[in-house]
């Protein structure tokens, strides 16, 4: 049976609370008086209370003194048991009792005061075990002492409601706290029937530490109070600031019994840390004002910026004589308004009036410091020579006295969460009495808005003898009143605020944010709300006023790093050295450097990086402005050249110069200049084809043709002092298949290294600041491709060498010697040139332009210009009959009838004809003063019609000869 196993259990309790050490701390006079004072009011149902009337006493449980805020917050719970019970919408015909007792501010103290609830409810006891004689039920008296405990309203320190709840919770009584914070009661395990109006610390260090990040603060010192409140609530603390990355400089303990000596310790030890000027305080308001006074004491030179929780609040008389040093600092206070109806209240009470708190007389004298007479209603009245210091003697309280803001009350902030509790049980209370007695209600259980009509303070005993309240609902199981009504009520309140719990027991998280700051124009201080917390901090920062500094502190082990700096670690997290990122890094995190990448730079603020602009040859830069012109100026004379010999197409001098040839490499050096146009170019497939393309095939064509030139020249000198037999392939057209074949071999190799390397673009990075767009063309891909080239140059000049004896009048080999001397010398500086400006692509790329429109000038100046001179300047000597020069001939003739070469290198042949020898041209323009040969008498041989090579060029066209040579020629 459940009674039997629940009295067993009651007596082991009491059995082991006898030998607790609350009974050890009492004291034969005081702690005896107090067991035995409490404040008892009869009804059908009877809620408990417990609060801190008193202080904690030295030596004894309670001490001397009253704790104003516990009277006000007994007074509360009597305030809303008035209304409730005056309110017919609740509870009709039920009234509501109250057994009120006083903790002390002693956890120990208040459980062994606590089982004067456990002795009411051993008196609920099953009435289906007993009999009336005229069969009727039993039914109990309406008094406090005899009636069960239906639930309780308190404690208010969290070291209390610890206790209490241990023990409450083994014999199923509910248990509402107005003011308890700790984390821990949220446990359901083990606080199965403890519920409170007001949130964890949980949520409070969360919103301490939003007003840390809220100011940068990330190095802070905390001091937390020993017991439940303080050690729970700075556990939670930690947790949050170090997963925020708060780091915590000193983190010191207050000793419930401690001294000033502990105190000047803990403040000569947050000294120590003097980065850590923020200081974080959960501790009780009477730790919290022995703190201060350590820190008066210590005279610092630096202020410390105290942020403290709800157990400094708004409290003022925890800061009387203390101003000064508490200027500045930042609290946090659970968002309560205040009740005007219970300020009324309060100021029409007096020691006469309010008989049913036996503690208001204490309460009354010290408040208005004076000694009320005394009388067999005031046991506690003090004596007058109960003083402290003994100097100044208590005057006797005057009748006309009323509580009032000018001699000091001011509602006290957990006033609403009392009311609150109250109102909690009363609807929670009055769903059950709707479920299990049957009755009809107007009411609903949804929430409900208060009419602030008339109050009625004063309890007004019903009248009716038989109460309301069935044998069901007296008899209800507390756990089960707790889980299915008492954690479902919602309803506003008085001051209009929505109550409700959530299924841990815990009320809504509002928090306000308060700074204390001197008044304008005064001395005085006030609290001023500077921000409120409800899910997430709201704060006004331009509003915080700050200890001694006009600017907000800095409170932090190492200061924050500068742009594109990051930190590197030193102990502890929060302490670093500053590190330089590299120019061309981001800062990735604040620990670490990240590498843009190619092609991009960081932001000025080191954040992220952006794309560098892509380079590459602008036509308005001064590079591409010089080879431009040098190439416009070589394609105008190239095409005047062009121009003069079309003109002078069918003269001997063009004729003589090897037309097709002529105009092949005239083309070659137009195509040289061009490829100045497709460097400078913005990169693309078609410039980047072009370009090589046209660089190889550009000089193919001109050294091909100096190569077919140079060839043709030497093999015919060489072979005619051999042979009289005409030469293969010296004809135009065999000239033409020749270079067009030589120059095929060049394309065929550009298409190859187009197979190999396609051709493309491609980004080139010189340093981490540039991004260049070129070609995909590798530097030494580029100068294999011309080792054609460099071959056909070289043959060039071997060929070139080798014809330089050619007599003085065949100047056609001397000038295309000096073109391949001179390419030679340009292609040797060419190339270490392009090699050693790699790091500059515009003065790479300009001066490749130059040096291929130098070697395309020195082949068009040396070749050219002697023709060009003569078809402008000298157009009489562009005569047939020039082409031969008679006293050469003369000269030859002689020589051949002695059958050895004349020194003109022209023999005698046994048929009589006149042929070159190997070392010497095979003809030379004659001067303009040169007799024609035909006038010389005695010679045989006749003059060519058309020269086999006049001014240096062989002529196969046309022939005028002594028969024998034409004959010889002809075969």
């Amino acid at each position: 049976m459940r009674l039997k196993k629940d009295t067993t259990i009651v007596l082991a309790v009491m059995m082991i609370l006898s030998w607790s050490p609350g009974a050890e701390l009492k004291s034969p006079g005081n702690a005896h008086a107090q067991d035995t004072v409490s404040v008892s009011l009869p009804g059908d149902i009877i809620l408990g209370g417990l609060f801190p009337v008193h202080e904690k006493g030295e030596g004894a449980p309670c001490g001397p003194k009253v704790y104003n805020r516990g009277v006000q917050r007994l007074e509360a719970m009597l305030y809303a048991i008035d209304r409730v019970n005056n309110d017919s919408s609740i509870l009709p015909g039920i009234t509501i009792g109250v057994h009120i007792l006083d903790t002390c501010s002693r956890d120990t103290y208040a459980l062994n005061q606590s089982l004067q609830f456990v002795r009411a409810s051993l008196n609920n006891l099953d009435t289906s075990v007993f009999e009336c004689s005229d069969a009727s039920s039993p039914q109990l008296r309406k008094n406090a002492s005899s009636g069960p405990v239906f639930g309780v309203i308190g404690g208010s320190y969290s070291s209390v409601s610890l206790q209490v709840a241990n023990l409450l919770r083994l014999f199923h009584i509910p248990q509402i706290s107005p003011a308890s914070t700790a984390k821990t009661l949220s446990d359901k395990s083990r606080f199965d029937l403890f519920a409170r109006t007001v949130p964890p610390d949980t949520f409070q260090s969360v919103a301490l530490v939003d007003i840390l990040k809220n100011f940068n603060w990330s190095y802070v010192s905390t001091i937390h109070s020993e017991g439940s409140y303080g050690e729970y609530g700075i556990e939670a603390f930690h947790k949050e600031a170090t997963e925020r990355h708060v780091c915590i400089a000193v983190a010191e303990k207050v000793p419930s019994a401690a001294d000033d000596k502990v105190f000047d310790s803990i403040i000569g030890k947050l000294q120590k840390k003097p980065n850590a000027r923020g200081v974080v305080l959960f501790t009780r308001a009477e730790d919290a004002r022995r703190i201060l006074q350590a820190a008066k004491r210590a005279n610092l030179s630096q202020p410390f910026h105290w942020i403290a929780s709800d157990g400094w609040g708004k409290q003022q008389k925890l800061l009387e004589g203390l101003e000064d040093i508490a200027e500045g600092a930042i609290t946090v206070e659970l968002q309560s308004e205040i009740i005007e109806d219970f300020d009324r209240y309060m100021m029409q009470l007096t020691p006469s009036t309010n008989q049913r708190n036996p503690w208001f007389a204490e309460y009354w004298e010290d408040t208005f410091n004076c000694i009320l007479a005394p009388t067999s209603d005031q046991p506690n009245s003090v004596d007058s020579n109960d003083t402290k210091d003994g100097t100044k003697a208590k005057t006797t309280c005057d009748d006309s006295f009323r509580l009032s803001e000018k001699v000091g009350y001011e509602q006290e902030s957990k006033t609403q969460f009392v009311v609150d509790a109250v109102y909690a049980f009363a609807y929670a209370l009055h769903n059950l009495h709707n479920d299990r007695c049957n009755t009809q209600s107007d009411q609903t259980s949804e929430q409900r808005k208060h009419q602030h009509s008339e109050s009625v303070w004063y309890r007004k005993v019903s009248t009716d003898s038989k109460s309301q309240a069935c044998s069901d609902m007296a008899n209800y199981d507390g756990k089960d009143f707790y889980n299915n009504y008492l954690l479902n009520v919602s309803f506003i309140d008085l001051a209009g605020s929505e109550v409700k719990f959530d299924r841990q027991g815990d009320g809504l998280a509002r928090y306000d944010i308060l700074n204390y700051q001197r008044l304008e124009n005064s001395s005085g201080y006030q609290y001023k709300v500077v921000g409120k917390w409800f899910n997430g901090l709201q704060l006004n920062s331009e509003t915080v006023v700050w200890n001694k500094v006009a600017e907000q502190p800095t409170s932090a082990c190492s200061l924050p790093c500068e742009v594109g700096m990051i930190k590197k670690q030193q102990g502890d997290t929060c302490c670093w050295i500053c590190d330089s990122c590299e120019s061309f890094e981001y800062v990735y995190d604040e620990f670490t450097c990240r590498d843009c990448g190619p092609g991009l730079w960081p932001y000025s603020d080191k954040l992220s990086c952006y794309a560098l602009d892509i380079q590459y040859m602008r036509w308005n830069s001064l590079f591409a402005l010089i080879p431009m012109v040098i190439a416009i100026f070589g394609i105008t004379v190239t095409i005047l050249v062009i121009v003069l010999f079309a003109k002078n197409h069918d003269t001997p001098l063009v004729r003589a110069s090897g037309r097709e040839l002529s105009y092949t490499l005239l083309f070659g050096i137009l195509v040289c200049y061009c490829n100045t146009f497709a460097l400078i170019a913005k990169p693309t497939i078609g410039s980047c084809v072009l370009q090589r393309f046209g660089i190889g095939v550009g000089f193919s064509i001109i050294y091909s043709a100096l190569l077919t030139k140079t060839n043709r020249i030497s093999r015919i000198f060489h072979s005619a002092s051999k042979s009289a037999q005409r030469l293969k392939y010296i004809s135009p057209q065999s000239q033409v298949v020749i270079t067009a074949s030589l120059i095929a071999i060049q394309v065929l190799i550009t298409m190859i290294w187009m197979v190999v390397e396609p051709p493309g673009t491609r980004f080139y990075y010189p340093d981490r600041t540039e991004v260049i767009l070129k070609c995909k063309i590798q530097d030494m891909s580029f100068l294999f491709s011309q080792l054609y080239n460099m071959i056909l140059i070289t043959i060039c000049t071997v060929y070139a060498i080798k014809t330089r004896k050619i007599p003085e009048n065949f100047n056609e080999s001397k000038f295309i010697g000096f073109t391949m001397y001179t390419t030679c010398i340009i292609w040797l500086a060419f190339v270490p040139i392009y090699f050693g400006t790699g790091n500059s692509y515009e003065v790479q790329t300009t001066t490749l332009c130059i040096s291929i429109s130098l070697s395309a000038s020195v082949a068009l100046v040396c070749l050219y210009s002697p023709k060009v001179y003569i078809l402008v300047f000298h157009p009489d000597k562009n005569v047939r009959k020039l082409t031969m020069n008679s006293t050469v001939y003369r000269r030859s003739a002689a020589a051949g009838a002695q059958g050895a070469p004349t020194s003109s290198g022209y023999s005698r042949t046994q048929a009589g004809t006149t042929v070159p020898t190997g070392g010497a041209s095979s003809s030379v323009l004659p001067t303009q003063n040169s007799p024609n040969v035909d006038e010389v008498p005695g010679q045989k041989a006749v003059v060519n019609k058309s020269s086999e090579y006049s001014n240096g060029e062989f002529l196969a066209e046309e022939c005028e000869c002594v028969e024998p040579i034409c004959n010889q020629e002809k075969n």
